[in-house]
């Protein structure tokens, strides 16, 4: 069963909206840390994580960021760590920190007992935002201004903020007063550079200045309509000014807000220096306030340098400025590392050779930043593609360290020519880590990425980053690359492709928050064969979804496609898998239909199915125009695209016309489908 992460909030906080991590020091502070809500590890990294905001029944909470959480880990009586070495260089290069380890979310344990131990394991969160809005009154006020009550500990649902002397919206001020709940006030101010902070309520309603009547004025939010948007009105019940929130909207509406002011309250803390940008208005759910900066791997096995690389990696860690000082005495060595690093089965040869590898000077800051410069994530799924390129040893080959266990199959007669290999992928493991996460642009869209992205401590070189590790089962296929590159040629030549290029342009220059002039606008374009292998991705997804005893949203895509480049050969193939953090990942349903009949029959399905759709003519002719910048073809919601869980793009690069022929169109490197 999956162990679900727990949220766990400091009812302390709620006395200082910015927090503070020194207040634990401080004597007479009480502090609850309750269960307030739990999420699965995969929502965690890729919805939920430090930085966003998560929806609870009651209120909303932001988990903090990394430098929080070493409490929950000194709990514990060893700090589990993630072995994924191709992942974890990559992003200690993207961090700029080169210790940095994958370590799991903290979970808290099921009890058996009555017990109250474990109650503060979890996700450290606060809540926010922590203007809230009593829902009897209209006040809008701090957290301070509310009672925090969470009094049963098995119902974390239950947990909420009211307002102790509430009087309803009535006038009559003899009405005796009630506790009625509050929930946030929903709008925020972030930028592109990944700040986030409070909307400045008081100063909004008074034009920048004061309140001429109280030094704390009463607030009010009056929202009485059900419209989009900033539909509210901000009143000061001290001295009657009014101000609607619509007039902090569009680009008339940023010129009445302030200066973004650096802010990331995950941290607790504020750009040194200030920020540059100007400050957006943005609503607590809305879609673009977090999106995760992730990285990913299918743990592949490890090559005898790999592995070496690997043990004088964790040789140094353990170490550190003593590997110097006795790199030259190997008993001392052995000493040292005896119950940190096991060496034991290393001869002395062995040894010194791993020794001298972990004593080598560190790369300087300028070749960190070149290759930090020149790193394509491509690069994380070539080695991938290189070891599916090998027949395993023996009908069915096994690796124990990285968990792999494949097959090859043979291919039946009457399978498509243009498939070339095949393999069932029968046990896998995929470790997914989160380096950082980006506001207003997602990763892909970000030009620098190194310097947009929202660091998760507040320490300038983190020692660890928080990662998932899932494990699975899945389907490889591999398409002629003779004949992918001679269709690849043509389709460059086509108006559909030309039309393809110019939307996305127009996509790019629009969608973009930043100056993009230095950015070429087609390298982020990605070639007809990825369009190919991707629409071919979808179609067999949902084909799958109709026998393997998986739903469509519990299969994903890993796409191997790209043209040769210099260090690399060229690409094209795909990987259908199911991941989870327990077994439901390994049932067999998926493996089972990569038996050669059994996988003919499901790729003939697929691609006469693809050669119809419901909204047909519409769906099969349909190609960006000017003004139109839509990233995909003759591609639906009723026939190639799937959910967000399983598709690597969101949905972006479709087009049916290049995997299959439709009416009108002769593209499809599958000809008609038959």
């Amino acid at each position: 069963m999956t162990t679900n992460t727990s949220f766990i909030y400091d009812a302390a906080s709620a006395v200082d909206p910015l927090g503070d991590a020194e207040r634990e020091n401080e004597k007479g502070v009480k502090h609850n840390r309750a269960k307030v809500g739990s999420g699965r590890p995969s929502s965690l990294i890729y919805t939920y994580g430090p930085g966003s905001i998560m929806d609870l029944p009651q209120f909303t909470i932001m988990p903090t960021g990394l430098d929080d959480w070493d409490r929950i880990w000194k709990r514990r009586d060893g700090i589990p760590e993630i072995r994924a070495p191709r992942l974890r260089e990559v992003v200690r290069m993207l961090l700029r920190s080169p210790n940095v380890q994958l370590r799991p979310f903290p979970w808290q344990p099921k009890k058996l007992s009555m017990s109250n131990e474990g109650n503060d394991l979890g996700v450290p969160a606060r809540v926010f935002p922590q203007w809230l809005r009593c829902t009897g009154c209209d006040m809008l006020a701090p957290l301070a201004s509310f009672a925090y009550t969470n009094t049963h500990p098995y119902r974390a649902d239950l947990a909420c903020f009211e307002h102790a002397r509430c009087t309803g919206r009535m006038s009559d001020k003899s009405r005796r007063a009630t506790r009625r709940s509050a929930v946030p006030a929903r709008y925020l101010l972030a930028c592109v550079d990944g700040h986030l902070d409070e909307f400045p309520y008081d100063l909004w309603v008074h034009r920048g200045k004061p309140c001429a009547e109280a030094e704390f004025p009463a607030l009010k939010m009056i929202d009485r309509t059900a419209g989009r948007g900033a539909t509210a009105t901000i009143r000061c019940a001290s001295c009657g000014l009014s101000r609607p929130m619509n007039q902090a909207q569009g680009d008339q509406g940023a010129l009445n807000l302030p200066k973004c002011r650096g802010r990331h309250p995950h941290l607790d803390a504020f750009q040194p220096g200030g920020c540059r940008n100007e400050a957006r208005l943005l609503l607590v759910g809305a879609s673009n306030l977090w999106f995760p900066a992730t990285q990913s791997i299918i743990v592949m096995p490890e090559s005898q340098e790999e592995q070496e690389g690997d043990l004088a990696d964790r040789i140094r860690i353990a170490l550190g400025d003593k590997l110097l000082k006795y790199r030259n005495n190997l008993d001392i060595l052995r000493d040292l590392l005896d119950g940190k690093v096991n060496v034991t089965d290393l001869n002395d040869d062995t040894l010194a050779q791993v020794v001298t590898l972990a004593a080598e000077p560190p790369a300087t800051t300028e070749q960190q930043e070149e290759r930090l410069r020149t790193w394509d994530p491509v690069d994380l799924l070539v080695p991938e593609w290189r070891y599916l390129q090998k027949d395993p040893l023996g009908a069915r080959h096994e690796d124990p360290v990285s968990g792999l266990t494949l097959s090859k199959r043979d291919l039946a007669p009457e399978v498509r020519p243009e498939i070339t290999r095949v393999l069932a992928i029968e046990r896998l493991r995929k470790v997914n880590a989160l380096v950082g996460f980006t506001r207003i642009d997602a990763m892909d869209r970000v030009g620098d990425l190194p310097r947009r992205l929202v660091p998760l401590t507040r320490a300038p070189r983190p020692e660890w980053t928080v990662a998932t590790e899932d494990r699975g089962e899945g389907i490889f296929l591999q398409l002629d690359e003779a004949a992918i590159a001679s269709w690849e040629e043509q389709i460059y030549k086509t108006a559909e492709w030309a039309a393809h290029g110019e939307a996305h342009r127009r996509n790019f220059y629009r969608r973009f928050s930043e100056t993009a002039e230095n950015i070429d606008p087609d390298t982020r374009l990605k070639p007809p064969r990825y369009w190919l292998v991707h629409t071919l991705a979808h179609v067999l997804i949902r084909e799958l979804a109709l026998t393997c005893g998986y739903s469509a949203a519990s299969l994903s895509e890993r796409l191997y496609a790209w043209p040769e480049a210099e260090g690399r050969a060229a690409a094209a193939g795909l990987l259908i898998c199911t991941t989870a953090s327990d077994s439901d990942g390994t049932l067999g349903g998926l493996v089972q239909l990569s038996e050669p009949a059994r996988l003919a029959r499901v790729v003939r399905d697929a691609l006469f199915r693809a050669t119809r759709c419901s909204s047909d003519p519409i769906c099969a002719t349909r190609t960006p125009q000017d003004p139109e910048d839509f990233l995909h073809g003759a591609a639906c919601h009723c026939c190639v695209m799937a959910s967000e869980t399983s598709c690597e793009r969101a949905n972006r690069f479709l087009d049916r016309r290049f995997l299959v022929n439709l009416r009108g169109s002769d593209l499809g490197f599958f000809g008609r489908g038959d």
